[in-house]
């Protein structure tokens, strides 16, 4: 998928442990990220079941990086755009390109980044009031 001139869109397309680093590098969402742990890193890519990035020529300059069934639920975890090239519309068009992968009724969720959650709701996208978390090793016995 090609969006404009200078940004082309890739699903799946294979991208380095250091290219995801760069770019979260280049966004608020790399504060929240384990970008000195290189493994954790190459692990978060190695299992993500669904990646749509956008290139301006060989630069990754967005990812929107998922794991999802296809058909029931799809979880964006990351939600990338350098802030180079924010505001051209890339961030709807990597949201846009993974619902295309998605069955029809594959709902999207996602947990928006604190200096985000004002973008979400201007692109058609419905807040909920719950979520919850826990780290994998602080759940009760």
């Amino acid at each position: 998928m090609e969006n404009d001139a200078d940004i082309v869109y890739r699903v799946n397309y294979p991208i380095t442990s250091q290219q995801f680093i760069d770019l979260l590098s280049e966004t608020s969402l790399g504060a929240r990220r384990p970008l000195a742990d290189d493994e954790r890193i190459a692990k978060m890519l190695k299992h993500a079941n669904l990646t749509v990035t956008a290139w301006q020529g060989e630069a990754l300059v967005g990812v929107a990086r998922s794991v999802t069934d296809f058909t029931f639920c799809c979880y964006l975890s990351d939600l990338a755009v350098s802030e180079k090239v924010q505001k051209g519309g890339i961030g709807k068009a990597l949201i846009a390109e993974t619902c295309r992968q998605l069955d029809t009724a594959c709902r999207l969720i996602l947990i928006a980044a604190p200096l985000a959650e004002g973008y979400y709701p201007k692109i058609g996208m419905e807040h909920h009031h719950s979520a919850w978390t826990i780290k994998a090793g602080e759940f009760p016995a």
